[in-house]
């Protein structure tokens, strides 16, 4: 069988104009899309922070070189199990979990990071200033989602808001 291929990213979720797949889970539908829509730019954004974290864990240089280097090995490693609790989420309210790199690059709410920063210090910087923009984003859904009347995903959002904060507090211990 092969594999339709969309032309062109759009950036902008099918999840949308897609129908759910069957599900016995007793939200409405109209909740399970809209929490299903509403989380689509997290898992984008968590993909993001993934490899943003790998790209100062590879590039950083310095007199803090492997404490960073690990750390920032944490923090994708982190990142990685939120990707993998956000995708399943969706996929449990009968959506469909779109997280591969092409569409987190048109979706993620996230700064670009620089590619051309050399000291330790700036990858910090970077990396702190994306960690918090992503606990922000997943902050929002808390209320959103519980206005929805989604308090799991409420909670979930909770869950992994908690953990970036700490992951914040952990880059930033390291500035200058």
């Amino acid at each position: 069988m092969a594999i339709k291929r969309a032309k062109g990213n759009t950036g902008k979720s099918s999840a949308a104009k897609a129908r759910l797949n069957p599900t016995h889970n007793d939200l409405p539908t109209d909740v399970r899309h809209a929490v299903v829509n509403l989380l689509a730019p997290y898992l984008a954004s968590a993909v993001d922070l993934h490899w943003q974290a790998k790209q100062a864990h590879w590039n950083v240089k310095g007199p803090n070189f492997i404490g960073l280097h690990e750390l920032f090995d944490r923090v994708a490693e982190a990142v990685d199990g939120w990707a993998d609790l956000l995708a399943e989420r969706v996929v449990q309210l009968g959506g469909v979990a779109e997280g591969t790199v092409q569409v987190a690059a048109g979706r993620s709410a996230l700064p670009a990071y620089p590619l051309d920063i050399l000291r330790w210090s700036d990858h910090v910087e970077a990396l702190s200033s994306s960690l918090a923009a992503f606990g922000r984003l997943v902050r929002e859904g808390i209320d959103q989602a519980g206005e929805l009347g989604d308090q799991d995903t409420a909670d979930l959002c909770t869950e992994i808001s908690r953990e970036v904060d700490k992951f914040v507090w952990f880059v930033e211990a390291h500035n200058p």
